[in-house]
């Protein structure tokens, strides 16, 4: 008896798990179970739909979704691949596929696809948002605000498109126009503290401290476990002279964060205006060593190793432009510091190239010369603020964005240094396509 009730127990789980038979059961069954967050049993779903019927997109399509929602970016975009071969023009899948590309970080890639979606759909709102995504984060500023303008004029309360502008027009110093689109999103939604965040960073550009605190403020009470808000506080009310509660906000970021490094600072800076001298020197003297990157030795990792920097660094070939002689001389010790590093001399160089910056602060060439000196004198840290300096002088600079996208890569920062490659390519440097299809995934 005991058996044969087991057996039908038997008979009737299996009875149950066959229940679902056609690939439109199983394709019904896996988009229900996505709607209900089950995205592992969805993605056994398509994919049962998938061996039933190895040519269906949309199952491909909808896999590659589980599979992102899931992480699993390089195997959702393999399924949207292989969606748009199946279906050319896909439009969702072309949209999904740059968002995993974008997560992925391979921007130029997402960027080609949200390219493409423009063109097939000029009306769709989220091609826009996406692609004004990509660009920020390629720094092209001026063409992301114009995707998220995009956005407002067809969606006019997209939270997301308003944000997202003013932090592009902050980056750009176009505060008053930051500052009108921030507030408009604090007044379509009152409670996201990284807006009054934005906007105090906005206000204390705009030389009003009083109306970032206030921001602030705003901030903390949403968000009290942030630590950076009590910084900056810290700093908007050292700006309207309130040393103690300056004091206060340091202290409370220390409480939080034992080796808050830009805490230590603040406090030195508002003890120096109360008197505690030699407490300031001391918080001082530990805000710069606290994880001071200049400090720290390199750490190499991943496929770009020391020798193999070495070796791109040292391929390096220099473009650079002769510079008009000035009354300063800066451009005779920028010569001179490059030809002592092409002798082998990295040291002297630097202290050739320093100088030429000390005569000339914006001299970009110096700048990057000084980075490569450093490099191979194995001050990465160093080369790699040399290399953003020059860029800061010359957006276009792409040597610099190549150095920098190898030191970043070699020391661990494969997704910043793999768009500086990118940007480098841009840029027309030969070298940094085939560097980044080597060291970037």
């Amino acid at each position: 008896m005991k058996r044969h009730f087991l057996a039908i127990l038997l008979t009737l789980f299996w009875a149950s798990e066959l229940q679902a038979q056609t690939p439109t059961e199983f394709f019904s069954r896996g988009l229900q179970k996505s709607k209900t967050n089950d995205y592992k049993g969805a993605l056994a779903d398509f994919s049962q739909v998938i061996s039933m019927t190895p040519e269906n997109p949309q199952a491909y399509y909808n896999r590659g979704l589980c599979k992102a929602l899931l992480d699993d970016h390089p195997g959702a975009i393999q399924d949207y691949d292989r969606a748009i071969s199946l279906k050319a023009n896909y439009y969702d899948a072309l949209l999904a596929r740059g968002d995993s590309r974008y997560k992925q970080n391979e921007y130029q890639a997402a960027l080609n696809d949200l390219n493409k979606a423009v063109e097939m759909d000029a009306t769709d709102s989220r091609a826009y948002l996406n692609r004004g995504m990509i660009r920020s984060k390629l720094e092209y500023y001026q063409a992301a605000i114009q995707d998220f303008t995009n956005v407002i004029e067809l969606q006019p309360e997209n939270i997301q498109a308003y944000y997202a502008r003013g932090l592009c027009k902050n980056r750009l110093g176009e505060y008053q126009a930051a500052l009108k689109d921030l507030t408009h999103v604090s007044q379509l939604n009152s409670r996201l503290p990284q807006v009054y965040l934005a906007r105090a960073f906005t206000y204390t550009k705009l030389s009003n401290p009083k109306a970032a605190v206030a921001d602030y403020n705003t901030a903390i009470t949403l968000d009290p476990e942030n630590v950076d808000s009590y910084c900056q506080r810290g700093f908007g009310k050292y700006q309207v002279y309130d040393y103690k509660g300056a004091l206060a906000d340091f202290e409370k970021a220390l409480s939080m964060d034992a080796e808050n490094a830009m805490a230590f600072y603040g406090r030195g800076l508002a003890k120096t205006r109360t008197g505690a001298s030699k407490e300031a020197i001391e918080d001082l003297t530990r805000a710069i060593e606290v994880d001071n990157v200049l400090e720290a030795k390199p750490v190499y990792g991943g496929a770009i190793s020391k020798n193999v920097l070495d070796n791109l660094r040292n391929a390096i070939v220099d473009n650079s432009r002769m510079q008009e002689f000035s009354n300063e001389r800066a451009e005779a010790y920028e010569v001179r510091g490059m030809s002592k590093y092409k002798m082998g001399d990295a040291r002297a160089a630097i202290l050739d190239l320093s100088k030429a910056i000390e005569l000339n602060p914006i001299y970009p060439e110096a700048y990057f010369h000084r980075a490569l000196a450093r490099s191979a004198m194995n001050e990465q840290a160093g080369a790699i603020q040399d290399c953003s300096n020059a860029i800061r002088f010359n957006a276009a600079y792409a040597e610099a964005y190549y150095l920098r996208g190898l030191i970043r890569h070699s020391q661990g920062d494969e997704s910043k240094g793999c768009m500086d490659l990118s940007r480098a390519s841009e840029l027309g440097y030969k070298a940094a396509a085939p560097a980044r299809k080597q060291y970037c995934k």
